[in-house]
C-alpha cells in the first residue's frame, strides 16, 4: 500500500460547483480503483479544494491489482465434437481464440448439458499502469456545469487545466490529461508564492502547500475563516453574523483567507436590516457585524485573498464597493415609503397569478376571505385576519421587493410599521398586523420555522389552502420533478403549520371553503375572457367535483407528510396505521402516530394487530353480512361471552379518551383485551354451521373490529 495524490490545477473554478466537483473527482477516482480490483485504504480521506485546484488523496493504495481470474464459455459437446470425438471448426475456432490447444481446455456443466471452459490466471497489472485510465474515468464521471475549451484543444473541462500532479508513493506516474503531463510540480498562491511547489510524496502535498500560502484542506480554510472573521469583530466587542450558505461560497474564493475589518455610515441603519444584509451576503460575500443586543451595526468583515500588513487599501474597496449598494436599498426604501401599501396594494390588479386563476389581487381577496373564516377557530380576531390578509402581498409591487425578491414579506413588515393607512389600529394589532405579513411566508424553506404568532399563523395557512386548491383546481399538480408552484412545499408548510401550532382544524372542511372560492373565482376569470360566459362558466364548474379534488389533494397533503414523519424517526407501518383512518385533522393525525408509537410497543401489540387482519378478512368473506348489533342470548361458548363483556367494558372505559383525543389511554385499554381475544380464536368456531350463531359471532368481531381500529389501523403493525 502506497499513498496517491491526484491534483489538477485549473483557472478558478465556479464557486457553487467546486466542493460537489471535488467530491465527484474523489468518489471517481476511487470507484475506478475498486472496479479494478485495487484495494484502497481510505482512512478519513476526503477531497481537497481551493478555487485552483481539485485533489484527492488517498493515505492507502495497493500497488497491484490481484491476479486476474478469467473464464470464458466455448460451445456445448455437440456442437464442439464430431461422431468420432474430434474437434469441430467451432471448438477449434474457440480455442484459436484462447490461445491454447483445444486438449487443454476444461469441460463445465450447466442446465443445458456439458460444454468447454477456457480458465486463466494472468498477475494483476501494476496501479501505476491503471492510473491515467483511472484518472480518465473519474473525469468523464463529473458533472460539470459548463464545459470550456480554450486554446486549439477538443477536450473541455469545468476551466482550463493548466497542471498535472500525479504521485504514488514517491514515483511520479506517467500520464497526460487536457494535453497536461503528469509531474510532482504543484502551484503555490497566484499573488503570494507565484512560483511551482515540490511534492516529494503525498503525505507532504498539504504541508508543502501550506508553505506556499495555501490551505488546500477545505476544512482547515473555513476553521481559519470563522476564527479570523470572529477574531476582527470582536476587536469592538461585535459578533458576526456567519450564515452557513456565504461562509461555503467564500470558503471557494480564497487560498490563505485575511479578515478585513470595515464600515459603512451609520446611516443606511435606517434601510430595512434585511436588505442590508442580502446585500453584504448575496453580492459581496461579507460577514455582517451585530452588536451586543443582536442588532445590525455599521461594521462588517471581508475576507481578503491575501495577507498583507497593511490592508488599508482592501478595507477602502470594499467599504467603496458596497456604499452604491446600500445607496439603492435606501433610495428603494424610502420611495416604497412614500407611495404606501395602499397604493402598492392597487397595483397587484395589474399582475397575472396565474392565466386561470386571475391576477395577485384576486388570489389576495380569495386568502383574506379564507383568513377571516379560519381565524376564530384558530383564537384570532377575524376583522384583523382579514386586514393583514388584504395587505400580505402589497410589497410584491415595491422597489426593494423588486431589488431583493428575498426580502417579501419582510419588506411588508417594515412598511405596516410605517404605514399611514394603519394608523387607526392600536399599537399591538399594528405589531400584529406587520409581522404576521412576514410570518405568511414561513416556513421560507426546508427546517426553518413555523409562523410564530396566532395571527400568523392564520395567514400561512390561509394563504397555502388557496395556493394547493388553486394549483390542484387548475390542473397544476406537481409531475416529475417539475413544481413551478411549490405545492409540494406549500403542502408540507400547511400541514407543518397546523400540527405543530396544534391547531384542531378540520382540514377537509377548510379545503371545500378554499375550491369553493377558487372555483368562483375561474369562473369570473373566464366570463371576462368569453363572450359565451356561461358555456365557459358551465365548463368549469363541471370540470372535476370539488370533493374529487378535495379527496386529491388530501392525498397529496398526506404524502408530504410521509416525508415528514419518515424524519422523526416515525416507522411507515405506524403512519400508514394512522393514514388508513383519513382524519381530517392533522394535529389529530399527529396524535394518533404519537399513541401508535407508544402501543406497538407494548408486548400484547402484535397479537391485537394480527388478530385484527384476521378478523378483517373474515368480515370480508362475510361480505357485509355482519353487523355490529350482539344478540347476548346467542353466546353459547364461556369465550365468547367473555369477549363479548370485554368489549362492552371496554367501549366503556374508551368513550370518553377517544371524545377528547386521548388515543395513548385508549390504546392501552385496548391492550388489555389480548386473553379473551387469545381465548375466542382458540376456542370458537366463527364460521358455525347455524347461521344465527354465526351471524351473531361475525356481529361480535365487527364490533370489537370497529373499537381496535377506533386510533388507527393497527392491522398494519401486524407482519
Amino acid at each position: 500500500m502506497k499513498p496517491l495524490l491526484i491534483e489538477l490545477g485549473t483557472e478558478e473554478l465556479p464557486v457553487k460547483a467546486l466542493p460537489g466537483l471535488a467530491q465527484a473527482l474523489f468518489d471517481g477516482v476511487v470507484a475506478a480503483l475498486e472496479k479494478r480490483g485495487i484495494d484502497v485504504e481510505r482512512g478519513d480521506a476526503r477531497p481537497m479544494y481551493t478555487p485552483r485546484r481539485l485533489a484527492a488523496l488517498l493515505p492507502g493504495v495497493a500497488t497491484e491489482q490481484p491476479e486476474q481470474h478469467a473464464e470464458v464459455f466455448g460451445p456445448y459437446l455437440d456442437i464442439a465434437l464430431d461422431g468420432d470425438g474430434q474437434p469441430t471448426r467451432a471448438l477449434q475456432g474457440f480455442a484459436g481464440k484462447a490461445g491454447v490447444d483445444w486438449t487443454e481446455l476444461e469441460r463445465a456443466t450447466d442446465a443445458k448439458g456439458e460444454r468447454f471452459v477456457h480458465r486463466s490466471v494472468k498477475p494483476g497489472a501494476k496501479t501505476a499502469d491503471l492510473l491515467p485510465d483511472v484518472l480518465q474515468e473519474a473525469i468523464a464521471a463529473m458533472p460539470i456545469p459548463k464545459p470550456m475549451r480554450w486554446g486549439g484543444h477538443d477536450h473541455a473541462f469545468a476551466r482550463p487545466v493548466h497542471w498535472l500532479v500525479m504521485l504514488l508513493g514517491d514515483d511520479v506516474v506517467e500520464a497526460t490529461v487536457f494535453g497536461v503531463h503528469a509531474d510532482r510540480m504543484s502551484r503555490g498562491h497566484r499573488f503570494l508564492h507565484d512560483k511551482t511547489v515540490w511534492v516529494a510524496r503525498p503525505d507532504d502535498y498539504v504541508e508543502a502547500l501550506r508553505g506556499a500560502k495555501v490551505l488546500v484542506d477545505p476544512d482547515e480554510r473555513r476553521a481559519r475563516i470563522v476564527a479570523d472573521v470572529e477574531a476582527a469583530a470582536r476587536v469592538d466587542g461585535g459578533m458576526p453574523r456567519i450564515d452557513d450558505d456565504n461562509l461555503a461560497q467564500v470558503n471557494c474564493l480564497v487560498e490563505w483567507p485575511a479578515a478585513v475589518a470595515c464600515t459603512f455610515d451609520a446611516g443606511f441603519l435606517a434601510v430595512p436590516a434585511e436588505a442590508l444584509v442580502a446585500t453584504m451576503e448575496a453580492n459581496q460575500k461579507f460577514f455582517p457585524v451585530l452588536d451586543d443586543a443582536g442588532r445590525l451595526s455599521e461594521r462588517f468583515i471581508g475576507v481578503a485573498n491575501v495577507a498583507p500588513q497593511d490592508d488599508s487599501e482592501i478595507r477602502k474597496g470594499y467599504e467603496r464597493v458596497i456604499r452604491p449598494r446600500f445607496a439603492d436599498a435606501r433610495f428603494f426604501f424610502d420611495e416604497d415609503l412614500k407611495q404606501g401599501l395602499a397604493s402598492m396594494d392597487d397595483g397587484l390588479a395589474t399582475v397575472t397569478y396565474q392565466a386561470k386563476l386571475g391576477t395577485v389581487a384576486d388570489k389576495v381577496g380569495r386568502v383574506a376571505a379564507l383568513a377571516e373564516a379560519l381565524a376564530p377557530g384558530l383564537g384570532v380576531d377575524p376583522a384583523l385576519a382579514r386586514r393583514a390578509a388584504a395587505l400580505s402581498k402589497a410589497d410584491l409591487q415595491s422597489r426593494l421587493v423588486n431589488e431583493f425578491p428575498e426580502l417579501q414579506g419582510i419588506a411588508g413588515r417594515h412598511y405596516a410599521m410605517r404605514d399611514a393607512s394603519l394608523e387607526d389600529l392600536a399599537e399591538d394589532d399594528r405589531r400584529a398586523v406587520a409581522n404576521a405579513i412576514d410570518e405568511a411566508y414561513r416556513p421560507r424553506f426546508a427546517g426553518d420555522d413555523i409562523a410564530l404568532s396566532p395571527l400568523g399563523k392564520t395567514l400561512a395557512i390561509a394563504e397555502r389552502l388557496d395556493t394547493l386548491a388553486g394549483g390542484f383546481a387548475a390542473g397544476l399538480k406537481p409531475t416529475g420533478n417539475k413544481d413551478p408552484f411549490a405545492l409540494r412545499r406549500n403542502a408540507l408548510g400547511l400541514a407543518r403549520t397546523i400540527i405543530e401550532s396544534g391547531f384542531e382544524l378540520n382540514v377537509l372542511a377548510s379545503l371545500d371553503t378554499a375550491f369553493n372560492a377558487v372555483d368562483e373565482g375561474m369562473r369570473e376569470v373566464a366570463s371576462l375572457k368569453s363572450s359565451t360566459n356561461e358555456a365557459r362558466a358551465g365548463t368549469l364548474r363541471i370540470a372535476g367535483g370539488v370533493d374529487e379534488r378535495k379527496s386529491d389533494l388530501y392525498d397529496f397533503i398526506l404524502d408530504r407528510l410521509r416525508g415528514y414523519y419518515a424524519d422523526r424517526g416515525v416507522p411507515v407501518q405506524h403512519f400508514n396505521a394512522v393514514a388508513a383512518l383519513r382524519p381530517a385533522s392533522l394535529y389529530d393525525f399527529d396524535r394518533r402516530i404519537d399513541a401508535i408509537g407508544s402501543f406497538a410497543a407494548l408486548p400484547e401489540a402484535e397479537a391485537l394487530a394480527a388478530a385484527n387482519k384476521r378478523i378483517g378478512n373474515i368480515l370480508k368473506k362475510a361480505d357485509g353480512v355482519a353487523t355490529d348489533t350482539i344478540d347476548p342470548a346467542l353466546l353459547r361458548e364461556p369465550a365468547e361471552r367473555a369477549l363479548a363483556e370485554a368489549v362492552e367494558a371496554v367501549y366503556a372505559e374508551t368513550h370518553d379518551g377517544l371524545a377528547r383525543g386521548d388515543y395513548a389511554d385508549v390504546l392501552t385499554h385496548l391492550a388489555r383485551l389480548r386473553p379473551q381475544v387469545d381465548a375466542f380464536f382458540d376456542a370458537v368456531m366463527v364460521n358455525a354451521d347455524d347461521e344465527a350463531l354465526r351471524r351473531n359471532r361475525l356481529a361480535l368481531l365487527k364490533r370489537l373490529s370497529d373499537r381496535l381500529g377506533s386510533v388507527a389501523a393497527i392491522e398494519h403493525l401486524s407482519g
